[in-house]
């Protein structure tokens, strides 16, 4: 979305990920789960330039992953470390990492912990909460477009409501591949983990019945991943002395606003800015005016992202009618502003 474009126009990395990304020309394409009709659609390309600065676009999250990477210097990166204790001690924070060969100590004026929904660092700095568990799963697939049905090729963001789940679906890596993400109840599953594999059948069957395109479209994959999803209570804070949180460790969102990665972008940018040419005995104060700057946005976000599947799901009938006559009518892009916009930005990082 154009809050997550801007960062990266201004850390000069558009060009890198327009290579890949597909610039949504479409998005919100509601449709009925039934017969594939259009409940509403809204232009997105120059209309959503014009009114906030960028394009909104979808990418594979590895693609826009490698755009961040590749501005790392290779030696500034290690993997495979599990961090395993956090200790303060005056100004110094003492780390424990655990690898595959041994325990790794070291220090450092700030940590940043990165490191998820189910975050480690989150204990130094917040009490412990439990995730909320949504009652519903994501199956997510990636299908070749030699393999896909031609109406899934355009730069179209697709969502087709029907009842007690959705089906969305749109081009990623320069249009080679679809992306699906299949919203249904989980049922017994409570795996929450990038890496579950579920079964092509299991998906089909929840939407059999569905338009046949949809059909189609799942027919089409070779493979799933599922996991169950989940989120948290807004956190009291983020930040304890020099150890601080970002992204999904700090606010993680259930994904029905698709904000997950640009919270966790604009986090990153306004820590930078707030760390920028501080010394040591000054970090734990810039901690705080992070958290100041972005707590109250990205929570605001969390709480919004919730409750939007009752919308979605709605069973035929009544209230199903009232919905889709209030998305006829709606104008999403312009209701958005105080999410899209840069009024935030303007606000917090031009006094930084």
């Amino acid at each position: 979305p154009p809050n997550l474009v801007r960062p990266l126009q201004r850390l000069g990395l558009l060009q890198r990920l327009q290579s890949k990304a597909v610039r949504l020309e479409t998005a919100w394409e509601f449709r009925r789960w039934q017969n594939g009709a259009v409940l509403f659609a809204q232009p997105m390309g120059d209309v959503c330039e014009a009114m906030y600065g960028a394009a909104c676009y979808v990418a594979h999250r590895a693609d826009l992953l490698d755009c961040l990477i590749e501005q790392i210097k290779p030696a500034d990166l290690r993997l495979a470390h599990r961090c395993t204790g956090i200790v303060q001690q005056g100004e110094q924070v003492q780390l424990t990492f655990s690898t595959a060969n041994a325990n790794i100590e070291a220090s450092a004026d700030v940590v940043i912990g990165a490191d998820g929904i189910h975050s480690q660092v989150r204990a130094c700095v917040a009490p412990s909460l439990e995730a909320r568990f949504s009652g519903l799963c994501a199956w997510r697939c990636l299908v070749s477009a030699d393999r896909a049905p031609r109406f899934a090729h355009r730069p179209v963001q697709s969502l087709w409501l029907g009842p007690g789940r959705h089906f969305v679906h749109y081009p990623v890596r320069d249009s080679t591949l679809i992306n699906i993400v299949a919203i249904a109840p989980a049922g017994d599953w409570r795996d929450e983990s990038w890496s579950a594999q579920g079964d092509i059948a299991d998906l089909a069957r929840e939407f059999d019945g569905w338009d046949d395109r949809v059909c189609r479209l799942i027919g089409a994959a070779e493979s799933t991943s599922r996991w169950a999803l989940y989120d948290r209570e807004p956190l009291p804070q983020w930040c304890e002395g020099r150890v601080a949180l970002i992204g999904d460790a700090a606010h993680a969102m259930l994904p029905f606003f698709a904000q997950g990665a640009a919270q966790a972008v604009e986090d990153a940018e306004a820590l930078a800015h707030c760390l920028r040419g501080v010394c040591s005995s000054q970090a734990a104060q810039a901690l705080v005016r992070y958290q100041r700057i972005r707590q109250p946005r990205a929570d605001r976000v969390l709480l919004m992202s919730r409750g939007r599947e009752v919308r979605n799901h709605l069973a035929d009938g009544e209230q199903q009618r009232e919905r889709d006559a209030q998305l006829q009518g709606g104008d999403p892009l312009r209701q958005s502003a105080w999410l899209y916009g840069d009024g935030h930005e303007r606000d917090h990082l031009s006094t930084l």
